[in-house]
């Protein structure tokens, strides 16, 4: 069923399952014309409608995914595991690190580990005398099958364990704690609802390869949503809150709600923290530059940071609106900076420009994880003293205080993205991305033997002879 088919009740749950996704902006401007647009007036309908008509480009084809990747589970190993040791299935949940390793754990009991954890392959098998006084009666062979698959089981309870950690910090990154909003209070309030799914669609999108900075997701449709949420007595404002937390939603909750989300807030800032710092013991980082080199996981530090970011800035957020906003004077923790890409960096330095401000702060401050675990001290006056060297205002930047709000941005269709770079259709979008353009990597298809056409690439790049180099 097309959009267009879709009644209001459908379209409204449809809203609250795109917060879970990557629907593009336009996609839920129809959705959301679906719910809304007939208690709208005809001005704001006539705006909504224009974003709503640019999901019908190219037929509604987009070549970019709706979605974020999303773990595999371990319903492969679960199968393998059961089908070697003639066990059933029953009451095994595959999407669910805990309930696999709780497997793996009584596999590896069965096969005479003493410690279920250790499953070294070399260390920890049992020899010949040890299965005989185990009482295990199995050929050498048929034991090395089950250990391994054992083996597997329990590494595809960690890895699992860790993609979703990593699909929820690039919700909350992206989106805040949107995705918990349960789908009964996200119904109940159509306005809240679908100011909320229309902000996030916007804060999902990919980022373009670009020397100017993000457009303000917070664009003239929010606006209008915004608007018609506050005009209503009866709208839920703790949702809002989950997804927008600024001065005017924030001023509308009780005490006990924004404590609750200063502690929400905090505990996420704290476990991204542990997590960057893991990163940052097993990597390499230039920490004057933040330039990506060779061999640096990019894109698990860029993910965790923007999580950490969006973290710290509502929490920075909600301690304002609490009237605690002196608590930074004993202890501030800084901004984690994201790694920036060579060429993107080369290209700044072509144009006259530089470094980010902010990546001299980040080199002058002390690391965010040590000031959360109490290992450093950083107050809010140290904060100050760093961008005073690097000649950044530590409140306009969100370094020591809430960032003021943007003016409001302006809706535009979603582009068609390969890498950051902008292209002209999903057709050719598909085509330069299956060869790898723009990616760094070798060249695929043979779209080394020729350049691509000028015209097919929209953003503005740096060119050589009227062409872009893939």
């Amino acid at each position: 069923m097309s959009i267009a088919e879709t009644s209001a009740e459908d379209a409204l749950v449809a809203l609250h399952t795109s917060l879970d996704e990557r629907r593009r902006p336009e996609e839920v401007a129809h959705l959301v014309l679906r719910v809304v647009g007939g208690q709208l007036g005809l001005r704001d309908r006539m705006a909504l409608g224009r974003a709503a008509r640019a999901a019908s480009r190219w037929n509604g084809w987009s070549s970019m995914s709706a979605d974020f990747a999303r773990p595999v589970g371990g319903a492969r190993q679960i199968d393998a595991a059961a089908r070697l040791f003639e066990l059933p299935r029953d009451g095994i949940d595959p999407d669910d690190p805990v309930s696999l390793l709780d497997f793996s754990v009584r596999l590896s009991e069965s096969l005479g580990a003493v410690d279920p954890a250790r499953l070294d392959f070399l260390r920890d098998r049992l020899n010949r005398e040890g299965r005989a006084a185990a009482g295990i009666e199995l050929s050498k062979r048929q034991y090395n099958r089950r250990f391994r698959v054992t083996q597997r089981l329990s590494a595809k309870a960690d890895r699992l364990a860790v993609e979703q950690t990593k699909r929820h910090l690039t919700m909350v990154a992206r989106a805040g704690f949107a995705g918990s909003i349960e789908r009964d209070a996200f119904l109940a309030d159509r306005w809240a609802g679908c100011f909320v799914a229309y902000l996030t669609a916007k804060r999902k999108l990919r980022r373009e390869f670009t020397l100017s900075g993000r457009d303000n997701p917070y664009d003239g449709i929010a606006d209008l949503l915004f608007k018609h949420c506050a005009a209503n007595p009866a709208t839920d404002w703790w949702m809002i809150a989950q997804a927008h937390p600024t001065p005017a939603v924030l001023a509308r909750l009780t005490d006990a709600q924004r404590g609750e989300l200063l502690g929400r807030w905090w505990a996420t800032m704290c476990q991204v923290a542990s997590l960057l710092k893991r990163v940052w013991v097993a990597s390499e980082f230039d920490r004057a530059t933040m330039i990506v080199r060779r061999g640096n996981d990019s894109s698990t530090w860029n993910l965790l940071c923007g999580a950490y970011n969006a973290a710290r800035a509502a929490w920075i957020a909600t301690l304002d609106a609490s009237g605690s906003l002196g608590l930074l004077e004993a202890s501030c923790p800084g901004k984690a900076m994201m790694l920036i890409a060579a060429d993107l960096a080369a290209w700044h330095r072509s144009t006259g420009g530089g470094l980010h401000p902010d990546v001299g702060v980040w080199a002058r401050l002390p690391l965010p994880w040590d000031v959360l675990d109490g290992t450093t001290a950083c107050t809010r006056t140290d904060v100050e003293t760093a961008c005073a060297d690097g000649g950044v205002d530590p409140v306009t930047s969100g370094w020591a205080g809430p960032k003021p709000l943007s003016a409001v941005g302006v809706f535009r269709p979603t582009p068609e993205l390969v890498h950051g770079v902008s292209i002209v259709d999903p057709l050719w979008a598909s085509m330069l991305r299956a060869g790898g353009a723009f990616s760094g990597k070798t060249i695929k298809g043979g779209l080394e033997q020729s350049l691509i056409p000028g015209d097919v690439v929209v953003s503005e790049l740096p060119e050589r002879a009227g062409h872009v180099e893939p």
